[in-house]
């Protein structure tokens, strides 16, 4: 039977240094088996038969030997969840401290140790042949690699298991590699200047992931089911700059984790319409896109920097508003208006799929009221500093404002918002 994980092995008569930083913090591979005949004074006990505890680092791949039967002082077991365990020897006065293992394997590897002390028949017990370990099984596991060209990329062999960073840039990739969604602690991947046009929606089974660089890449478009997945709790740092994505989905605002979002260089012509429930967000650039306005729940943003530098925005005109209302009000907006305002639950087992969509994407009027498909729109002039501390310049004339889209759910809070305009620009 075999482990592997993190091995210390502390010497309890001489504490401060141990047995000479034998197995201190090391990567190790554990190996239960029967003790063949073999010379004393080499790391624990004298040779002997019987079944034996063996410790392999990748500086002593031979390993030490600890005998078991009757030889265990203490079992500490109180983490073993979080895959940690000591085993206190009589002889050698060590104890033989695990770390970083897997939790399951740990407690079956512990079973068997205890059955051993016991003086259980070997017969009883799995045991494995002990022989010096690999290299390769006592190697620290990888947990960083870099690839920058096709011919460094691997065709046959797959990634390493314990990957949590990756970066595979500039190597004409034309889609995600499905053998790097099984990497499961993977905490950063950059795949940027690659060939990339789609994302696979398996990439939110990546639980771990908090960092994805898709730069200079063919992307039209960011998945919805990216959105539902579980990147809604990891993910914090995305980069989709240098695409050619023309629209965020509403649902892309779901990401709620996200702290920093580069959206240069691409064909966006609107942000996602519930931008500001984005309450982590502090970084933003959007520069080069072809938007001609903000939307209105971009006020709601925090920013530390924001960098919307090269949009072709229009001239805010308040006094010549897109009037889509209709009165009497339809039974359905007034139905959805009074669901939004009154938060009555709702959900796709109560409501058709659509209406459960136009409701999440209800507008909201300056009173604080929702309006669905009856509203009034315009835009008026916003100073980017109101939502971000640093602001890249929006042109070369030096400006810091941009349009920003309001809706109004009535005439009458039209007309309220005009008397306001119209007396504060006298």
């Amino acid at each position: 039977m075999r482990l592997q994980c993190e091995v210390e092995v502390r010497s309890r008569l001489l504490p401060t240094c141990g047995l000479r930083g034998r197995a201190k913090g090391a990567h190790a591979l554990l190996s239960l088996g029967r003790q063949p005949d073999r010379p004393p004074g080499r790391g624990g006990p004298s040779a002997g038969h019987g079944v034996y505890l063996m410790v392999c680092t990748a500086r002593d791949r031979a390993g030490a030997r600890y005998k078991l039967k009757e030889n265990i002082e203490q079992f500490f077991t109180k983490f073993v969840e979080e895959g940690k365990a000591t085993v206190r020897l009589k002889e050698p006065a060590v104890d033989v401290c695990l770390s970083k293992a897997n939790a399951s394997n740990l407690k079956s590897f512990l079973a068997a140790v205890r059955l051993a002390h016991r003086g259980t028949d070997v017969e009883a017990l799995p045991l494995s042949v002990l022989v010096p370990a690999k290299t390769s099984e006592v190697e620290k596991p990888k947990t960083k690699m870099i690839i920058t060209s096709r011919r460094d990329y691997p065709l046959t062999k797959n990634f390493p298991y314990s990957l949590e960073q990756l970066q595979a840039s500039y190597c004409k990739l034309a889609r995600v590699d499905m053998r790097m969604l099984c990497l499961k602690k993977l905490r950063k991947l950059d795949l940027s200047h690659n060939h990339i046009k789609k994302l696979p929606e398996t990439i939110g089974d990546l639980v771990s992931l908090q960092e994805l660089n898709l730069h200079n890449n063919h992307l039209e478009s960011f998945c919805v089911a990216l959105c539902n997945s579980t990147l809604q709790k990891s993910l914090q740092f995305l980069d989709l700059s240098q695409n050619k994505i023309k629209a965020l989905p509403v649902q892309f605002c779901q990401l709620q984790e996200l702290i920093h979002l580069k959206l240069d260089d691409n064909e966006l012509i609107r942000l996602p319409f519930k931008m500001g429930q984005l309450s982590q967000l502090r970084f933003l650039s959007a520069a080069r896109n072809k938007l001609p306005f903000l939307p209105s729940d971009f006020r709601n943003l925090s920013l530390e920097k924001l960098d919307l530098f090269g949009n072709p925005f229009e001239q805010p005109n308040p006094l010549v508003p897109s009037i889509q209302l209709k009165i009497p009000l339809t039974l359905l907006e007034s139905a959805a208006r009074a669901t939004v305002n009154y938060r009555i639950p709702y959900g796709r087992h109560l409501l058709p799929s659509h209406l459960c969509e136009d409701l999440e994407v209800a507008k909201t009027c300056q009173c604080g009221s929702a309006c669905l498909s009856c509203f009034i729109q315009t835009t008026v002039t916003m100073n980017l500093h109101h939502v971000a501390h640093t602001v890249v310049l929006v042109d070369n004339m030096g400006g810091t404002e941009a349009p920003i889209v309001c809706y109004f759910c009535s005439l009458t809070c039209y007309s309220q918002f005009l008397d306001r305009y119209l007396q504060s620009n006298r």
